[in-house]
């Protein structure tokens, strides 16, 4: 009887010690799986610690209290009206727990390729890159036949995956698939350059080609004359002799050309004018050569000859 006594005080004692301990309680949990093990823990340390004496489903109310918030809150009213109809399987904290890991727990590998194949695109990658990582991923995911083949063509760029898709023979397995659309998208690589340096090509000045000569041996004008220079001297014509073209000593042309078809303007100047020197047509007095005097000076055996001869 006293050892009874004895052992129902110890009991007592052990737990008003017990109830005395400080015991953190777990932060609210909203869903997010990488809280999911912290939460856990945290609930399982405090009951039991503090509730080992609590009633199964005191305690799963007690766990379900801390969820709120984002998509748990959504899940924690799903359940709580299952746990009312009596549809739910959850009957102690453990399974509580479970269904936690399971629902916002981390996916397994395979879950985590198949989110990844169902999100990879091609994007401004290469398709050779493209076919890489989507050959990694698929390994492992159990996708395999028509269902990989339309994961592979959603993450294709709409151009490539539309011209195999209208293909006379399309391709029919993932394989054909992938080959030809690596193939495909070279090509169009290959073509987009080829196209930008034609562009470029055309837009630079046509004459700056044909007029960059050489300092050995001169430059050559459009019409084959050639222009020899004198350094550090800009040289005019070069065409066939003339044309009044400037260039300096790289071969870059300076001054205007001279069309052979233009209207000589200077040449007929004052053709309708009289001199007031000579009164001769076709030149102004400032440009007579009438107006010069011309002064004969006698040299001294002309004056003897020309004294003696009186």
């Amino acid at each position: 009887m006293i050892a009874t006594l004895q052992q129902q005080v110890n009991t007592m004692l052990l737990q008003q010690q017990g109830s005395r301990v400080e015991v953190a309680r777990p932060q609210v949990f909203n869903g997010k799986m990488k809280e999911v093990s912290a939460f856990i823990n945290a609930a399982c340390i405090y009951i039991r610690m503090k509730m080992t004496e609590e009633a199964a489903t005191t305690q799963v109310a007690w766990v379900l209290s801390y969820v709120q918030g984002g998509i748990a809150e959504a899940w924690k009213d799903n359940l709580m009206d299952e746990l009312a109809k009596g549809e739910s399987e959850v009957e102690t904290v453990e399974q509580l727990f479970s269904k936690i890991r399971n629902d916002f727990g981390e996916m397994s590998e395979e879950e985590r390729k198949i989110e990844q194949l169902r999100t990879i695109e091609q994007g401004g990658r290469t398709c050779d890159e493209y076919v890489q990582e989507f050959k990694k991923v698929a390994r492992g995911s159990g996708y395999e036949g028509r269902p990989l083949i339309e994961e592979f063509k959603r993450g294709l760029n709409g151009t490539i995956r539309r011209k195999l898709t209208e293909a006379e023979e399309p391709p029919t397995t993932i394989g054909e698939w992938q080959e030809r659309a690596v193939r495909l998208d070279r090509n169009q690589r290959q073509s987009r350059a080829e196209k930008r340096m034609l562009e470029r090509n055309a837009a630079r000045p046509e004459g700056n080609a044909q007029l960059r000569g050489s300092f050995g041996g001169g430059s050559y004008g459009e019409k084959g004359g050639q222009i020899t220079w004198r350094a550090g001297v800009p040289q005019t014509g070069g065409n066939r002799g003339g044309g009044g073209n400037t260039f300096n000593r790289e071969g870059y042309q300076t001054g205007p050309r001279r069309d052979p078809n233009a209207m000589d303007v200077d040449r007929g100047r004052g053709g309708d004018r009289t001199c007031y020197c000579c009164r001769k047509f076709g030149h102004m007095a400032r440009n007579c050569w009438g107006k010069i005097e011309v002064r004969v000076v006698e040299g001294p055996q002309e004056s003897a000859k020309e004294n003696g001869g009186q």
